[in-house]
């Protein structure tokens, strides 16, 4: 039984809470596969005349909106020994690289990063946490928190439900194939980011070593 086939066995109140639980913990900070369960909740209420899409895109939007603020206003508090906490409980995710590579992000996009990061997987675990512990000003992340949530959630919805519309009669082989679709994007957004993670880790490796390797003595000159 794949995800879709579970979702059809609970209330459609269940799927909404779903949804929009997993989703604002993965918002706050937390990994968790709230993309795959999107995409299939969407898939499922193609078809499913007790899952309304609206209800589903609302409720995905409020969670992705209120899981960052929670991770922005747990970021802001906690700080960076927070961040070093969060690489011992989970070094796949919170490494020194990752964080290297999202913290550059934020300072060369700033808001903006917060708002695209919603359609990266691990850039949208870091976009909450770490522009709290960046002191991005709350109005800014708020603004690109919203807009990126809405587009992000609602448009996800919206364009799942409409396909799994239009390709109603081969639904059922579809909703592999969009389930497939949805992980391959997931792990190629998350390889491009360990990639640039290891060489942000190289990076930083290297002035340390350079700081670490004393001076040569001069050379006394010779009578």
């Amino acid at each position: 039984m794949h995800v879709q086939d579970w979702l059809d066995t609970v209330p459609a109140a269940a799927v909404y809470a779903l949804v929009g639980i997993v989703i604002g913990l993965e918002s706050l900070g937390i990994p968790l596969p709230g993309e795959i369960i999107l995409v299939s909740a969407a898939l499922l209420s193609s078809q499913h005349a007790g899952i309304d899409p609206v209800v589903l895109g609302v409720c995905a939007t409020v969670g992705a909106i209120v899981g960052d603020s929670i991770g922005y206003a747990i970021g802001r508090k906690g700080g960076r020994p927070m961040l070093a906490w969060l690489g011992k409980k989970f070094p796949r995710h919170f490494s020194e690289g990752h964080i290297a590579t999202a913290e550059r992000s934020f300072q060369k996009w700033g808001m903006w990063a917060v708002f695209f990061g919603r359609f990266v997987a691990l850039l949208r675990i870091f976009a909450g946490p770490l522009a709290g512990v960046l002191r991005m000003p709350y109005w800014k992340f708020l603004i690109a928190n919203v807009l990126g949530g809405i587009l992000w959630a609602g448009g996800t919805t919206a364009v799942i439900y409409y396909v799994g519309i239009v390709a109603e009669s081969w639904l059922k082989r579809f909703s592999w194939l969009g389930l497939v679709a949805a992980v391959l994007v997931g792990l190629t957004s998350m390889l491009i980011i360990k990639r640039k993670a290891k060489n942000a880790t190289a990076d930083n490796a290297t002035p340390r070593k350079q700081a670490a390797e004393p001076e040569p003595e001069p050379v006394p000159a010779a009578d």
